[in-house]
Order: C-alpha cells, then structure tokens, then sequence
C-alpha cells in the first residue's frame, strides 16, 4: 500500500491542477494529502535504515527543505502583499516547530517509555549552534540594521544567503563525514552505537538495493505530490485564515506543519525506540536546512519576485526564537534529559501557536 499511495497523489494532483477545488474536492485532497505524507514517513525510514545515520536524517531534511523552497516561490510568485512575508513566516514557523515541537514530544515520548533518555550533546550542541547562528543572522539581524524596515540590503541579502549556505555545508560535512559519531545514537552508558539494536520493527534487516531505489524514487513522488497538493489546498486554507478573523502570518505556520509532517512522525517513531539521537537530528536538522538552503534559494529568487522579502521577526516573535534557543541549549547541554524538558519545550511550542492565531 505504501507504494501505491505516492502514485495515487501523482495522479490526483494531475488530474485536479489548475482547478479550484470546492468543498468535497477539499477535502479529498486533504485525505490524500494525509496518505501521502505518512507514505513518505515509510519510504524514508526504509532509505533511513539503509544508509544508516546520521545520512537517513539528512536525506529526508534536504528533501523535505528542497520542496519547501518550491511551495515558497509558487506561491510568492502570486505577488500579492502576503508574498512579502512568506518566506519569512515559513521559516520562522520551521523553527519553532522543530525546536520546541518535534524536540520536545520526542523528548516527552522519550522519558515517559524509558526515564532519563540520553544523547551526544557534542553533536547535538554543534547542530544547535550553527541553527541558532542562521535563525539570528537571517531572521533577527535585519530588523536592526540600516535598511529600510525588517528588510537586508540587496548586498546585505547576498551575504547573508551566502554565509547560510556555507554554514550549512560546513556543518553536513561535520556531521557526515569528520565527525559522524557525534550524531550517533548513545547507549545508557553514554557510549556511541554504530548499529542500533534490533528494535523488532519491519525494518530489522536492512532493505535490499532495489528496494531502497523505489523507495527513493517513491518518496521524490510523494514529496512532491504533498507540495502540489498543499498548494491546491492553499486557497482553501487562506479563505479560512481570513473567514476565521486570524493573522495572515497563520497560513505559514500551517504550510511549514504540513510539510514537516514526515520529519516530525519519523522523530517521533525514533524516540518510541529510545533514538533520542535521531529525533533530534531529524528536528534540528530539519530547522537548520530550511533556514540554510531556503534563504538563500528565496534570495536568488527574489530577483525576478515581484515585491520585497522581508525576513526581519516581529518583537514577539523574537522573544519566541530566543527563549526557544536558551532553553534548548539548557536541554543539550547535559546529553539526558527528563519528561520536565520535554514538558518545557511542548509549553514553549504551544506559547508559539496561540500567540500565532493570537498576537
């Protein structure tokens, strides 16, 4: 079923584009958008298990990120006033999501099935602070500097484009090739695992090389059929944001939820298996491509958008970014932690979304 899912959403998405879906077509694109997404979950935990970590997390990050950049600069391109702030919104939302949601349920899961779980703060640390370092160059830097409102220089936003991308193509080498135990999986002891234990999960023995390539083709489809169907479903969802009285910013809360969707059920099937590591790779991963690779590629797309890119956070959306980086930093920073940090961390998150539908 797995398999025939993503072709299934090819074909809808075919035969639905260009249409504006009412009602009852809504909502069969959102029940395939559904299917497709925990679709994707599979084949990337079959990718996963055949490369191995930290290379499964980092597969699925860039690919999720990639798509993301492609939702973004669709929908920019419509020029409206919106448009200006979608990057910005969508990124921002990435982060929280990933930092505080994905971290801290992974946690919470985590602790309440095994108590203290445990984890490479040396890898962990690394990761959270080149994140930490690109949420502030690129999403807070520009409301203090020269330029006219929350908005770089076009020469401010080429080097900040371009420092992102190095940060993160620094950091993937650190992570994949001179330093991968780091972002390892840890025993009680706090030793490295290089191959997790049989958890007894369909996946026990690693998937054949045909396997794995169908499994890589197919989640490519799914991906991007959860792109197309989400933009499909794009005006449904900003026609209730505006029925409902709710901020714009709203709708990209809601596109970076949906997209992070495979990300976040893969995290937290890693933390019911006391892979606390992996959760979160795949959450501080997730938040560190799609601020690393997204910035810049909306940079060079802004050259033939229509409009400005405003990347600069709001006052309340500064506060949200640094208290999620501190208290994060207090979570790593011990290599274990308890259901209180994952309790944190879920209050911080739930802070995001009300202040989100309520500023």
């Amino acid at each position: 079923m797995p398999a025939a899912v993503p072709v299934i959403a090819a074909i809808v998405l075919v035969l639905a584009w260009g249409s504006k879906p009412d009602i009852v077509m809504a909502i069969v694109l959102a029940v395939v958008l559904a299917g497709t997404v925990l679709a994707a979950v599979h084949h990337a935990e079959v990718i996963a298990h055949r490369v191995g970590e930290p290379f499964g997390s980092l597969i699925l990050a860039v690919a999720v990120t990639i798509i993301e950049v492609g939702l973004i600069v669709t929908l920019s391109a419509s020029g409206d006033e919106h448009s200006a702030t979608l990057a910005r919104d969508t990124v921002f939302s990435a982060f929280m999501i990933t930092t505080t949601g994905v971290v801290g349920l992974s946690i919470l899961i985590g602790a309440i099935k095994f108590g203290t779980v445990r984890f490479n703060s040396e890898g962990s640390g690394a990761a959270l602070a080149t994140l930490s370092t690109l949420a502030v160059l690129c999403l807070v830097l520009p409301d203090f500097t020269e330029a006219s409102g929350p908005l770089f220089s076009p020469t401010q936003l080429t080097f900040a484009a371009i420092a992102s991308l190095a940060l993160y193509v620094l950091f993937v080498i650190t992570q994949t090739i001179s330093h991968r135990k780091f972002f390892m999986p840890v025993s009680e002891m706090g030793t490295v695992i290089d191959e997790p234990e049989d958890d007894g999960s369909e996946h026990s023995e690693p998937p054949t090389l045909g396997r794995t390539i169908l499994s890589i083709v197919l989640l490519l489809v799914a991906l991007v059929s959860v792109v197309g169907l989400a933009k499909l479903e794009s005006p449904s969802i900003e026609g209730a944001v505006v029925a409902l009285g709710l901020p714009e910013s709203v709708v990209g809360v809601i596109i970076a939820l949906v997209i992070l969707l495979p990300e976040s059920i893969s995290a937290i099937r890693a933390a019911q298996r006391n892979h606390i590591q992996t959760s979160l790779n795949l959450g501080l991963g997730s938040a560190m491509a799609s601020i690393g690779l997204t910035i810049p590629a909306v940079a060079v797309a802004s050259i033939w958008l229509p409009g400005q890119l405003v990347l600069g956070l709001g006052n309340t959306q500064i506060v949200l970014l640094l208290l999620s980086i501190v208290v994060t930093i207090l979570t790593i920073v011990p290599g274990r932690a308890t259901k209180l940090q994952g309790g944190v961390h879920l209050v911080i998150f739930a802070s995001f979304l009300f202040l989100s539908v309520s500023p």
